[in-house]
This record gives C-alpha cells, structure tokens and sequence, in this order.
C-alpha cells in the first residue's frame, strides 16, 4: 500500500518577548536586545503527517479533521495571543521560534487520527526566521 506525506500550514499574529526568570529587565534587554520588548509576529505553522494512502478516498488523513485539531490546538488560541501566557510558558520558559514548535507538536501529536503519524513541524516567525521540531 502507498504512502504519503502531507502539509498543512496555519497562520496568525502573535506577540511574545524574552525575558530571563529572576533577572532584571536590565540583564534581559543586554542578552536578548529588542527580542526583550514585546513584539509581534505573524507566525506560520506547517505540519506535516504521513501514512497510507486510503484507497477510497486517497487520502493520508480527513483533511477537515486535520484542519479541526489545528484550529482547536494551535490557530484559536495563539491567534493574537501573547505567547509568554500559555500555559506551556508559565514556567518562565522562553517562547522563542524552537519552543514553540516543540509546543505545536506536542499539542496535536495526541489527538491524530489512528494510521497518521506526525512527521515534523516547522514554526515560521518570518520569511527569514523558522525552526523544525521532529519530536526528537
């Protein structure tokens, strides 16, 4: 039976800044520069699944179904969300472009539909600046 890989993409505008955990503003802006105020970005997300090709519909995976997960779990509530609030920074951790594709997989990895395997995700802060997570 044939396989096959597929990519979807979702954008918004979001904002974040850096800061370093108990350190002063001060000691921030000296090791994040301007990236310690925050700013936006119009941040584009691209998942990529792959599995068996269904003979029926040829598909990898129900593509309104892929759409739903990635509306509930990435595009809702980013969407002009300050990226410092989710609860996966709460910590004090660093909502940087690595992060949060590490974010986005860990997100939607559990709720893929049975036979679709999560190959990659690649979080594009802009036309210059992306990371990929491969769950590694």
């Amino acid at each position: 039976m044939s396989r096959a890989r597929l990519t979807r993409a979702v954008e918004f505008p979001a904002g974040h800044r850096y800061v370093l955990p108990g350190r002063s503003e001060e000691a921030s802006r000296r090791r994040f520069g301007t990236s310690a105020t925050p700013h936006g970005h119009h941040w584009r997300c691209e998942v990529t699944v792959a599995g068996r090709i269904d003979e029926e519909t040829g598909m990898v995976v129900d593509l309104a179904e892929l759409d739903r997960l990635l509306e509930d779990r990435v595009r809702e509530p980013m969407d002009h969300a300050f990226l410092n609030d989710l609860p996966e920074f709460e910590d004090g951790g660093l909502p940087t472009t690595e992060a949060l594709a590490r974010v986005v997989w860990d997100r939607i990895r559990p709720d893929l539909p049975d036979g679709c395997e999560l190959v990659k995700v690649r979080v594009r802060e802009d036309r210059d600046l992306w990371s990929e997570y491969r769950g590694e």
